[in-house]
């Protein structure tokens, strides 16, 4: 009996260090990659892997870019871009989040995401959430800012209102 629960110890510790395995091209490049651990679903490409597709996140008067995921509700939320700037009145959630209605439904793909400051997800398909701490829950992946300086100070402790809309 020992020697059966040996065995299948080390067959579970071979098959879980097989799975961490990880070519020298995928080691750089997660080196390289935002310090975000909420990343690309199985299915779903990276927006790095392919065209960068960027917004514009206004905050008051402080102007940032995101970077988009490739995915579906992002597919969807740039077709809402192209009617026009989205203007968003979000609240204050917790003190690491703000959170506001598109007043729409989108596609998601939800899963696990720890967030980090500056990412941008989707929750419950209808709501838009921008990171200024981090949380764990499960959110479709949108997009983060591609640089945080000013983030956390322009989005404040209080409600805000954010306008998205496409880079030109």
């Amino acid at each position: 009996m020992k020697k059966a629960a040996l065995a299948l110890t080390v067959l579970l510790a071979l098959t879980l260090a097989a799975c961490g395995a990880q070519t020298a091209p995928e080691m750089v490049q997660q080196v390289n990659a935002a310090p975000s651990t909420a990343t690309a679903a199985p299915g779903e490409t990276s927006s790095e892997e392919e065209t960068d597709m960027k917004i514009n996140v206004d905050v008051g008067c402080e102007s940032f870019t995101a970077t988009l995921e490739n995915n579906a509700a992002t597919a969807a939320l740039v077709d809402m871009l192209e009617s026009g700037p989205l203007v968003i009145e979000m609240s204050d959630y917790a003190g690491f989040e703000k959170v506001g209605s598109l007043g729409t439904r989108l596609p998601s793909s939800n899963r696990q995401l720890t967030t980090n400051s500056g990412d941008i997800v989707l929750y419950n398909s209808s709501q838009i959430v921008i990171f200024y701490g981090s949380n764990s829950w499960s959110y479709t992946l949108l997009g983060r800012i591609d640089d945080l300086t000013g983030w956390a100070e322009a989005l404040g402790s209080g409600d805000v209102t954010v306008t998205f809309s496409l880079c030109e």
